[in-house]
């Protein structure tokens, strides 16, 4: 089965900044010339993740402050007492969230849900360019 790799950069602009990057994963597809197969979208890094959320207002609010309550920036991290980075919480949650997300595609076309796009998520203290690494597999 074949297995074209591509990439992704997207810069942030720090904490909290989630980017809908489903349509250059959809390009990717496109451009992989596989029909039917699987896509693996990866981040390097211990303080970035990905996920799929309905991209609108109030989520990409409701996110991060739901994040808040998990891993508070305040709260007491060893990661920070070792380091002092001030990024002990951006670990955590990217840690409960994952670097990656796999999604089946069909004639070319990525199996989200109508109101489903697939995002980045941000978590480190400070803004970032970051390299998303694809894995599509597939016929």
């Amino acid at each position: 089965m074949p297995v074209v790799s591509n990439q992704i950069s997207v810069d942030t602009r720090g904490e909290g900044d989630i980017l809908d990057v489903t349509n250059k994963v959809a390009e990717a597809i496109t451009t992989s010339n596989l029909r039917n197969g699987i896509v693996t979208v990866f981040v390097p890094g211990a303080t970035g993740a990905l996920s799929t959320i309905e991209y609108e207002p109030g989520l990409l609010k409701d996110l991060p402050n739901a994040l808040d309550r998990i891993a508070p920036k305040g709260a007491d991290y060893e990661h920070e007492r070792r380091w002092h980075d001030g990024n002990g919480h951006s670990h955590v949650r990217a840690s409960i969230i994952g670097p990656s997300i796999s999604i089946p595609f069909v004639d070319g076309r990525l199996t989200l849900g109508t109101w489903q796009q697939i995002v980045f998520i941000e978590l480190d203290v400070r803004n970032r360019r970051r390299t998303l690494i694809l894995q599509i597999i597939g016929e």
